[in-house]
């Protein structure tokens, strides 16, 4: 199949079903793309982008050789298919081997590295982890300082694994940073050293020596695979709280790499080579970037421990396409939105044939700025952890439609519905009218561990078929192309009025300083919400908030949208997977309204705090010295559509207004 060019393509491979033979599980799947060339590369890594020619490289023997050794290595500390083996590891070629060898021995957690102590305990006592493979103490590094200080609080586990840095390092630096590890270990941890910082029963063994001792031709545990059986845990959403924990099986990950193969056909096979700099706790590195070629024979480039966010990825991006004659990469919207400050110059990047934009709509401005300066093609598409990956995209030998997520992937439906109030099914959207997006096929996951955040997840169409309410807004046009409206948490909504954010920001992201816009809701007592817009500039470009007022005020022509401020960061706040991080922005929002409101009112120096509650939505917390106030603070408080609760401290200091 040479790829999708219209929405016939994908009913006429529909037509002829999965394939019988389509593989068991994702082991099943590597092995099957290895034995089409194991001398071929599969894997290679570059420790920093200034070295980024002395790569390490990975055959396809040698990647399902390790990967084996790793899955093995779990079986020998008694993982079984229903057992947990999570990690909290940067990008490194062991991520891969932990993430597949433990999807072969058991399930395996992905968490991310960035998250502070309390959350990475939390999340592992939620999976219920035996095994956690981490980072080992190294200078420059903090993951194992942070797993170090709760290890003792997460009561299921009985094995750390420790992935050494060091030696990852090239050439002849490597003993040199071997001492610098041990240097560590000795600083924060003493003579008694990594024994004596880990309770007593959990055993502590080092990576590269287990593996080594493991054969790599076999799976000891000789397992028999279900295609249902569960390969994945991936945490996702809850920004204010504990995320949801999304469990997926090997026939998810694996209809979902196969259909997302036949939409991209042969772009993606032996001989192509695709570069991965998202983080590999995401399900978009792990599968776009990971899963997706391996499954094809490609060659997958790894990019600094740190992926994009590496020193200098960014400024040598063009470079590293030169070197290793990248065909393929996948981004988010920040990413290409940085690297339109990165001149192409003289390097050849002709072997680029596209890059994939998902995780967020991507600003139309950027789109049509990136393709007019670089001449690559992006291709926007449509995914979420709940879909294992990609649900959609703008096909590769078709037309791309400017602001589309394009045609959905074969084998799964995608429609717009209209639900009533209370969420249930009313009937199927005309062509073009929006409505919520619903999705179902084999990439569905089986749903969250928690049973309670399960509710209103799924749909019933009437048709026997499960359906996952994807939480987006949505219209499918005439072709098969689907469109993003917004997100129903995403919507500001003033006086009743409907406001897409995107209608604020897309006017935004056409100004020459603007590099990256967000426009959120900010609670109002009288219209519900107030539109206001966060900018980031473009580096070294100059602007003032009065110019950027003006300048909407031409552009947008939908009155209720003109954001009441606008606001400039010198960072735009952003996830660990590179989206702008709305929710925050939508926090410091909440609490600045709240404050004023209650200052306004006489409530001076006032502290809100806002958290997520699973059953009452956003909850806030005021506290205050004066007792005498509370009614007055109740009367201000209930103006607004928020749960709270109010405490006295008489020690509280008055807090000034930000």
């Amino acid at each position: 199949m040479k790829g999708i060019a219209t929405r016939k393509d994908v009913l006429a491979i529909e037509a002829q079903g999965l394939p019988a033979d389509l593989p068991v599980s994702t082991y099943v799947m590597i092995r099957r793309a290895a034995a089409i060339d194991p001398s071929a590369p599969a894997l290679s890594f570059f420790l920093t982008a200034d070295a980024h020619r002395d790569a390490e490289c990975w055959t396809y023997g040698e990647l399902v050789r390790d990967i084996t050794r790793t899955a093995n290595m779990f079986t020998r500390l008694g993982v079984r298919r229903d057992s947990v083996v999570a990690y909290v590891l940067p990008n490194l070629p062991e991520t891969h081997f932990v993430i597949w060898g433990a999807e072969a021995a058991g399930i395996v957690c992905a968490i991310n590295p960035l998250l502070e102590g309390g959350a990475i305990a939390e999340l592992l006592n939620a999976s219920g982890a035996s095994v956690l493979v981490t980072l080992a103490p190294f200078p420059g590094t903090d993951i194992w300082q942070k797993v170090h200080a709760v290890i003792d609080k997460i009561t299921s586990l009985q094995h750390v694994v420790l992935v050494n840095l060091a030696e990852r390092v090239p050439g002849a630096a490597r003993f040199a940073a071997r001492m610098l590890q041990r240097g560590e270990c000795l600083r924060l941890h003493g003579k008694g050293g990594m024994r004596s910082a880990v309770p007593a029963h959990i055993e502590i063994h080092d990576f590269g020596t287990t593996i080594a001792q493991e054969s790599g031709t076999a799976l000891r545990s000789e397992r028999h695979f279900l295609a249902d059986d569960v390969s994945s845990y991936f945490c996702t959403g809850g920004t204010t709280g504990l995320p949801k924990i999304a469990m997926r099986c090997h026939g998810n990950e694996v209809a979902n790499a196969w259909s997302t193969g036949q939409f991209f056909g042969e772009s993606i096979g032996p001989g192509k080579t695709l570069f991965c700099g998202l983080p590999l706790f995401h399900v978009n590195a792990v599968m776009a970037t990971g899963l997706l070629p391996f499954s094809k024979g490609a060659h997958v480039v790894l990019g600094t421990p740190q992926g994009y966010r590496g020193d200098g990825v960014v400024k040598h991006f063009w470079e590293i396409v030169e070197h290793y004659r990248i065909n393929f990469f996948s981004g988010v919207p920040t990413l290409y939105a940085g690297l339109l400050d990165i001149p192409v110059g003289e390097r050849d990047v002709s072997s680029l044939e596209y890059g994939l934009c998902g995780a967020a709509p991507m600003p139309v401005e950027v789109f049509r700025s990136f393709q007019e300066t670089t001449r690559i093609r992006i291709l926007e598409g449509y995914g979420l952890t709940e879909g294992t990956c990609v649900s959609s995209a703008n096909p590769p030998l078709g037309e791309r439609r400017l602001g589309s997520i394009g045609l959905r992937i074969p084998g799964q439906e995608m429609k717009a519905i209209i639900v009533d109030a209370d969420g249930r099914y009313v009937r199927n959207c005309e062509t073009d009218e929006v409505g919520l997006l619903a999705i179902s096929g084999p990439n569905v996951f089986l749903g969250y561990i928690e049973p309670e955040q399960n509710k209103g997840l799924w749909l019933d169409l009437g048709d026997g078929r499960r359906w996952l309410n994807t939480g987006d807004l949505g219209r499918c046009d005439a072709e098969g192309y689907f469109w993003l409206t917004g997100r129903r948490k995403d919507l500001i909504i003033r006086g009743g009025h409907n406001i897409d954010p995107a209608a604020i920001e897309e006017p935004l992201h056409r100004h020459p300083a603007v590099q990256i816009a967000a426009a959120v809701g900010r609670p109002d007592a009288h219209a519900g919400e107030l539109p206001i817009a966060y900018v980031q500039l473009k580096p070294g470009a100059t602007t003032t908030v009065d110019e950027l007022i003006e300048y909407v005020r031409r552009e947008i022509g939908e009155r209720a949208a003109l954001p009441k401020q606008i606001k400039i960061l010198d960072v735009m706040p952003l996830t660990g997977v590179g989206k702008i991080f709305k929710l925050e922005l939508k926090r410091r929002e909440t609490v600045d309204a709240l404050r004023s409101a209650l200052s306004e009112a006489g409530v001076e120096g006032a502290t809100v705090s806002v958290s997520e509650d699973t059953s009452r939505g956003i909850a806030l917390h005021v506290e205050f010295s004066d007792p005498a106030l509370v009614a007055l603070a109740t009367s201000v408080l209930g103006r607004f559509p928020f749960a709270f609760s109010i405490s006295i401290n008489p020690a509280h200091s008055v807090a000034p207004l930000d």
